[in-house]
Formats: C-alpha cells, sequence, structure tokens
C-alpha cells in the first residue's frame, strides 16, 4: 500500500498534554478499526502548531475518509514517492 504523509493544522498543539494526546490517538485508533485493512496508522510528529501522521492507505481518499470520520483537520495529503536518509548519500 502506499505512504502518506498528512499535515494537520493544530494551533497549540505543541502544548496538548498527554491526556489530550491519548485522546486524539484512541479516537484515530478507534476510526481506523473500523476501517482495517485500508488505512494504518505509522507514527506522528507533534510540532507547535501541527501534527503530521505517516499513514499506509489504499489511496488518498482513504487519508481523507478517516480525517472526516474522526474529525481530524487533513490540511495537506502527500504520498511518498520515495524514502531518504543518510545511508542514500554514503
Amino acid at each position: 500500500m502506499p505512504q502518506y504523509v498528512i499535515e494537520r493544522d493544530l494551533p497549540g498543539a505543541g502544548q496538548l498534554t498527554a491526556d489530550e494526546l491519548h485522546s486524539i490517538s484512541a479516537k484515530s485508533n478507534e476510526v481506523l478499526a473500523s476501517m482495517s485493512p485500508r488505512a494504518e496508522w505509522q507514527h506522528s510528529y507533534v510540532t507547535a502548531d501541527k501534527i503530521y501522521c505517516v499513514y499506509i492507505a489504499d489511496d488518498e481518499e482513504t487519508v481523507r475518509e478517516h480525517a472526516r470520520l474522526g474529525g481530524f483537520p487533513a490540511n495537506s495529503v502527500a504520498q511518498v514517492n520515495s524514502i531518504i536518509n543518510p545511508a542514500t548519500g554514503a
């Protein structure tokens, strides 16, 4: 399945408490369980005002469906074409 990076605008994301992050994660897991096996959450990066999520999914519409069902923003959804790291340039 393709991999996607989702940019979620969420002002104050970096100030969310552990309990708030738990609630958001639990809601995401609940929605994903109902969508299985069409989408899987890999991990997310929480920054000051955004959350960047990495998913594998059937297609972009599946990613957007998860956002709608969970009540999450999905301001940008981009399919990953390649993954590079320091070893790529070694």
